[in-house]
């Protein structure tokens, strides 16, 4: 029988959000409203980085086209321990799930991401993702 996905996570890893200037955006996030900078990856051509303050952290990259409207916020990953038992799950579920199977992204954090999305039911994205270790 399947479960609730948060039997499957353990917490709010992340949000998302496009940049219109990524650079631009480190700087508003650092120096006005004092988040700390704690990585800036490549994922292909485009840059990704990740900014924290307390327990929230936002991801914000560029190569998308930032909305520039109030709901600007692109999608929320939960943290997942185990992405294949969390995909199986989000199957038996029957959720709308992205992916055809789980994303990778090798160049993220010391060893790379496993990940796939859901949508919910106002088109929001929901993402599940293992930070691999």
């Amino acid at each position: 029988m399947a479960q609730p996905m948060t039997d499957f996570t353990t917490d709010l890893q992340h949000s998302g959000m496009p940049a219109k200037d990524l650079d631009e955006t480190i700087r508003f996030y650092t120096e006005k409203i004092g988040f700390k900078l704690v990585g800036v990856y490549h994922n292909g051509e485009n840059r990704c980085a990740f900014l924290r303050y307390g327990h929230l952290t936002i991801e914000t990259w560029e190569g998308d086209p930032a909305p520039m409207t109030t709901g600007a916020i692109n999608h929320w990953a939960l943290d997942t321990p185990d992405i294949e038992a969390a995909y199986e799950n989000a199957k038996a579920l029957g959720l709308d799930i992205k992916e055809t199977e789980i994303q990778s992204i090798p160049s993220f954090w010391d060893k790379g991401i496993r990940y796939f999305n859901v949508t919910g039911p106002n088109a929001e994205t929901i993402e599940f993702c293992e930070i691999v270790k």
